[in-house]
């Protein structure tokens, strides 16, 4: 018998041998040498992450318990691997597509990026896992009270202890190998090689033991006792054995731990092939010796011994001491990469699905600005493997770790078969949609926790015994353990069947009777066909620009991953350098690789928040498509009613028409642009080239150059700020400070800075006084700048013999109007729907250093102002009119005007 000290000694000593494993592992694979560990190999051994605590330790007592019942938890992932291989392949396809990052996300993913969803499996999820983390601290706190003679009861110091430095260690491994990377998409390669070893390990202990047991043994029952210590004759082909193959079979699919070795861990699709026949195997070898140990622990131990315990009590009870220290390191090996990965699956799945979301209603202004996103991120993983340990202790705690391994194990899997329904009509049904997947998820979920999970606790918590002797209320059809009358004397049977039929019929029901969103359609099409199409690409009009997009991917990327992601993109346009174009194959690229750090719905959000201005939504294009074939399917009904039909094939030409002088709109745009950055570079280069030369210059002549350099530079950069300035008011980016102002003080602002240009052009300017004091909502500069621009425009353009601008204030029903006129030769009817488009030029009279953008401009100052700019048609000169809204509180003063 070891000590408890002895014991610990070789627990650190193989703790630190994991973690030199996963070092190594991680190392190599920062080097790019990743070799074998890349290799379908060790693919398969961390699928055996299945064989948990429960089936290394619970597996025997379960065939001690209940004779061949312990096959089924082998037999359904068997049948999954060798007969329903296809739906591993098209789960791992969807996930390398779609950059799933856990089960949460997968059903997130595939229902419109459901953020409710992803809420709703995640805490199913840990609610779920809970149970199953304590087992394997129950089971690891049992077998080492058995190697070191400790007292196992609920109240004992030092079992407490163990099970708390195990929860400790056990957290520390998962956060320093789980938590390295932001990218949930990048392989754990430290954690998968760990597991790998350890799969090793248990293969080989529990081989051991069994070979000891049928070669070693000479107490062995004999062939006549067999079916007696078994119960054969019982236990196959039950309805709780086809339960318990339906519950294995979905959790090697459904477990976050599963899922994530499966398929978020999975390197090369084509690892499946060896793993679709090597996994079974493996399952096969560790199951092979579980009912010859069983037999002998029944038949060598006394009564009333554990059954849970036989792998580690038989081989003591004869003195193989070595041997039962390789047991038990076989189920620490068990025990303990079941609760690393399953910790590394749910902190991802809280991080994306709840901490990032509540991170970005805190932080809906903060989205655009600069920041590293990462640490936080990676903070609330790192706690949330520590909240998830400490639940499990707490659980292992209030149960006083009582309970056989494999009845707590059902439970869980129990639980977590709540989402089967939702993922396989998800992947083969396109009609599947997020309400009937909440509707059908929060179904099973209720009546799962009601028949099997609340009872478990024996009317300690929540149920009390009265309730679930007699149903809630004292109703006899709501009995948690005989609902609607229905007994099938198993508890579980009877609750997994109430908790699926109704799960998945309420899935059905809701998604035939609700049609779901656009984007869950679109999702659908991509997940239902992934081998027919490539990544889903949703051509939605989002408008975002560059800056802004890489700037959120440094934030959750890092500086080198969002450059290089930037920089591909931008060679595929065809740049050799400076950003891409920031169309939607970027912004759905973009949107892509976020969902692999923080999920399908978080990412969704993000990129949804800086797109947002002027977008066309995946929910418009959708209408506008739904609204075009009712508009088809009426016509045909409506044929007679040639009015009608007339009438609507107008409306239908002048849309198709408005779209086509937007389209040209932005040609003509990009061609002005271009145009007019072109001219004044081409001033610089050729001046420049000229005093380039050498050739003999006067020192006139090289001033004068330079003065025409300089200009057009000047003339560049103020072209440029036009743009930029007008790219944020149409964006409604401009920050603006409206506050009261007065007219009369904005208009001899706007008078005295233009009064020099006035001068020159022998332009006299005369402001009415009457409405001039009234107070109105603007920002003053802005408000001046738009004035300014306007008398610019009359010096430039109102030519005459005695060119005179006139400015006048006007009240009507609390609205102010501005009018600023002037007496040249205005401008022609035909030019009125010309004047605000960019880069516009009427008769070609633009001066030097103008590019068309000052009407514009002003427009969109005017409407950010909450206002608006007005061509007024006129009998002579050019009338333009400014609307406003008066200050609040404002007292509108009228004066007459001076005589």
């Amino acid at each position: 018998m070891l000590t408890w000290n002895g014991l610990a000694a070789v627990c650190l000593a193989y703790a630190i041998f994991l973690f030199a494993i996963a070092f190594w592992a991680e190392r190599r694979a920062a080097a790019g040498r990743l070799g074998w560990i890349r290799s379908p190999t060790v693919y398969t051994l961390s699928l055996s992450v299945y064989c948990t605590g429960w089936t290394f330790y619970g597996a025997v007592g379960s065939a001690a318990r209940n004779g061949l019942e312990f096959v089924t938890i082998y037999t359904g992932p068997s049948l999954v691997f060798f007969a329903w291989w296809a739906l591993l392949r098209k789960l791992v396809r969807i996930g390398q597509t779609q950059r799933i990052t856990s089960i949460a996300d997968l059903i997130s993913s595939r229902y419109g990026k459901s953020a409710t969803l992803g809420v709703i499996v995640t805490l199913l999820a840990v609610i779920a896992t809970t149970p199953y983390i304590a087992l394997q601290l129950q089971s690891l706190t049992l077998s080492i009270s058995v190697l070191t003679a400790t007292p196992t009861t609920e109240t004992s110091d030092a079992v407490r202890l163990t099970a708390f430095w195990l929860a400790l260690g056990l957290a520390i491994f998962a956060i320093l190998f789980g938590t390295r990377s932001i990218d949930a998409n990048e392989r754990h390669h430290g954690v998968v090689t760990a597991i790998a070893v350890e799969a090793v390990i248990k293969l080989v202990a529990v081989l051991a033991v069994g070979i000891f047991v049928v070669w070693g043994l000479k107490a062995m029952p004999d062939s006549s006792e067999l079916s007696t210590y078994a119960h054969l004759e019982d236990t196959v082909f039950t309805p709780r054995w086809v339960t318990l193959t339906f519950l294995s079979a979905t959790a090697v699919i459904c477990l976050p731990r599963m899922f994530q070795v499966l398929v978020v861990e999975n390197s090369d699709e084509r690892h499946l092939a060896t793993a679709a026949w090597a996994f079974p195997g493996y399952l096969f070898l560790i199951s092979l010796f579980v009912l010859p140990i069983a037999l002998s622990g029944s038949a060598l131990l006394p009564e009333g011994a554990n059954p849970d315990l036989f792998v580690l009590t038989v081989p003591l009870s004869q003195g193989q001491d070595a041997l039962a220290l390789l047991a038990f390191l076989g189920g620490f090996s068990a025990a303990t990469s079941m609760v690393i990965v399953s910790a590394i699956a749910l902190s991802t799945m809280i991080s994306n699905h709840i901490a990032v979301p509540i991170w970005l209603k805190m932080n809906r202004e903060r989205i655009q600005t600069s920041g590293d996103v990462r640490s936080m991120v990676l903070t609330s993983r790192r706690v949330s493997i520590a909240l998830i340990l400490l639940l499990g202790y707490v659980y292992f705690l209030v149960t006083g770790g009582s309970g056989a391994l494999a009845s707590i194990g059902l439970i869980a899997f129990a639980g977590i078969a709540q989402i089967f329904p939702s993922l396989i009509g998800g992947v083969y049904w396109r009609g599947a949609n997020r309400a009937g997947a909440i509707t059908g998820i929060c179904t099973g979920f209720t009546v799962w926790a009601y028949t099997l999970f609340l009872p478990s606790f024996e009317g300690e918590f929540v149920l009390t015994r009265s309730m679930i002797e007699n149903g809630i209320f004292g109703i006899e059809i709501l009995r948690p353990q005989a609902l609607f009358r229905l007994d099938f004397e198993d508890p579980l049977v009877h609750s997994v069947y109430w908790s699926i039929t109704l799960n998945t019929l309420a899935f059905v029901l809701v998604s035939l009777f609700t049609s779901g969103r656009p984007l869950e359609q679109v999702q659908g099409a991509a997940f239902v066909d992934i081998f027919a199409q490539g990544p889903a690409s949703l051509v939605t009009g989002r408008s975002a620009t560059s800056e802004d997009l890489f700037t959120l991917a440094q934030r959750i990327l890092g500086t080198v991953t969002a450059h290089s992601l930037f920089t591909s993109v931008a060679a595929a346009q065809g740049k050799a350098n400076g950003l891409p174009d920031a169309d939607d194959a970027l912004i759905a690229q973009v949107e892509r690789v976020l969902s692999g750090s923080v999920g399908s719905a978080s990412a969704h959000a993000m990129v949804s928040q800086i797109t947002q201005g002027g977008q066309i939504s995946v929910d418009q294009l959708i209408e506008m498509a739904d609204e075009t074939a009712q508009i088809v399917e009426y016509s045909h009904r409506l044929e007679r009613q040639s009015t009608e039909l007339e009438e609507t094939a107008a409306e239908l030409r002048k849309a198709n028409t408005r779209l086509r002088e937007i389209s040209a709109q932005k040609d003509a745009f990009l061609s002005q642009v271009s145009h007019e950055l072109r001219t004044p570079m081409t001033s610089i280069r050729s001046f420049a080239e000229i005093l380039r030369s050498g050739t003999d210059l006067t020192q006139d002549d090289a001033s004068r150059f330079l003065g025409i350099i300089h200009e057009e530079s000047q003339r560049l950069t103020r072209l440029l700020d036009e743009i930029l300035d007008l790219s944020f008011l149409e964006s409604g980016r401009a920050r603006l400070d409206i506050s009261p102002v007065c007219l009369r003080d904005v208009v001899e602002t706007a008078a005295a800075s233009s009064e020099g240009l006035r001068h020159g052009a022998g332009v006299r300017l005369t402001v009415l006084p009457e409405n001039m004091e009234t107070q109105v909502q603007a920002d003053f500069d802005r408000l001046a700048q738009v004035i300014i621009n306007l008398i610019s425009n009359a010096v430039k353009y109102g030519v005459s013999e005695q060119p005179e601008i006139q400015i006048s204030a006007e009240n009507q029903a609390d609205t102010i109007f501005i009018h600023i006129r002037d007496n040249g030769p205005g401008i022609r009817d035909d030019d009125h729907s010309r004047v605000f488009e960019k880069f516009a030029r009427l008769d070609e009279m633009t001066l030097a250093g103008s590019a068309g953008l000052g009407l514009p401009i002003s427009r969109e100052i005017m409407r950010n102002l909450g206002g608006e700019l007005d061509l007024v048609p006129s009998d002579g000169g050019a009338h333009f009119r400014l609307t406003l809204r008066p200050a609040k509180g404002a007292v509108i003063r009228r004066q007459l005007p001076a005589s």
